[in-house]
């Protein structure tokens, strides 16, 4: 056998890595950006203050001033404390670190509706979890007589629902949400992702205090902080804590700390941006849908997902084009012949549905 066959586990030997391309000299709409960036007064203060960054000592590993700071400005209910990631994805990894219990006849579950975020399978797959995913119905609600069977049978350790979700852009119905944390019930966590939620304007930050198995997460990045990688989620003091001895001490590095703060002691201007996004969102998706052969889905993130007859082919000449957005038909059934792409600036909007008309003849 050889070194790699003798040191790394069989399921991961058998994963493709995941992948994203070079984008340069594209119109690079695949990966649900905000495209503006801060306005230039503030792009100087902020270097400003990042040069006075003391890049020669580590983090304080408690973040405290940054956690106040998204406390206050971010909508978590008094007496409620966040957790910190590089990003939502190693927060995702570290609440399965922490729920992959070895002392139970058969692996801990995680469960997602289907298709979802496919981060949440890997992850569970990473740390040893059993994964158990349920597929939405045709019109991307939560498939609710099948969920609860599931949730039953399997008694899962962590459901995870994106809300918005992604890729397909909807909200699930808030009464289905609360059934399934009544369903879970002491046996498991609800982990509603809510990274999306400056385009959606829904949140279940505010019901923390009313069920004790919630945990509510979300990211700067869609909110226009992508580069920097910061994630935060809210629970009740008890499961945080629980949380925390999994957490690296200093997995937020000093300029994300600094840069996060300055960001949110100007949010109106990041609201700013989301509330022009939210407008363009509606602009272009009744642009999209007045094509013919082109159904566009509701949304309520920063993307549209559309469906047209000969998806692959309009994906690879928009791709001739130099137009970068996302092909999902091959992620599940449901999303047959379905194309996402991020909803940006008007101009760049235009460019995507000029080329997009041509990619459809």
């Amino acid at each position: 056998m050889s070194l790699i066959e003798n040191i790394i586990r069989p399921d991961v030997r058998a994963l493709s890595a995941y992948h994203v391309g070079a984008s340069d000299g594209f119109l690079k709409l695949d990966a649900m950006e905000n495209p503006y960036m801060l306005p230039e007064e503030l792009r100087v203060e902020l270097g400003r203050r990042l040069a006075d960054v003391a890049l020669n000592r580590y983090p304080i590993p408690s973040y405290p001033a940054l956690k106040a700071a998204i406390r206050e400005k971010m909508g978590v209910p008094k007496g409620y404390d966040v957790m910190l990631g590089n990003g939502s994805d190693e927060l995702i990894s570290l609440l399965m670190v922490a729920c992959a219990r070895r002392d139970l006849n058969a692996p801990a579950i995680v469960m997602a509706p289907l298709p979802t975020f496919v981060m949440y399978a890997m992850f569970a797959q990473f740390s040893g979890m059993g994964f158990v995913g349920i597929s939405l119905k045709p019109d991307f609600s939560l498939d609710m007589p099948a969920m609860l069977a599931a949730i039953r049978q399997h008694k899962p350790a962590i459901i995870y629902l994106a809300y918005p979700n992604n890729p397909t852009g909807n909200l699930f119905a808030e009464g289905d949400i609360v059934d399934i944390l009544g369903a879970v019930g002491e046996s498991g966590i609800v982990v509603v992702d809510e990274a999306y939620q400056p385009f959606a304007q829904t949140s279940f930050m505010s019901r923390l205090p009313e069920f004790e198995n919630l945990v509510v997460m979300r990211t700067v990045s869609k909110l226009g902080l992508a580069g920097v990688r910061l994630g935060y989620m809210s629970a009740s003091k008890a499961l945080l804590e629980q949380f925390e001895k999994v957490r690296p001490p200093y997995n937020v590095n000093v300029l994300t700390d600094a840069a996060v703060q300055f960001a949110l002691e100007n949010l109106q201007v990041l609201d700013y941006q989301a509330a022009l996004l939210r407008g363009e969102r509606e602009k272009q998706a009744a642009a999209l849908a007045a094509l013919p052969g082109v159904e566009v889905f509701p949304s309520n993130a920063n993307f549209l997902l559309l469906r047209v007859a000969n998806a692959e082919q309009v994906f690879e000449k928009l791709l001739a084009r130099k137009v970068l957005i996302r092909n999902v038909g091959k992620m599940h059934a449901l999303l047959s012949n379905c194309l996402r792409v991020n909803v940006s600036t008007p101009e760049e909007n235009k460019q995507f549905l000029d080329a997009f008309k041509m990619c459809l003849s």
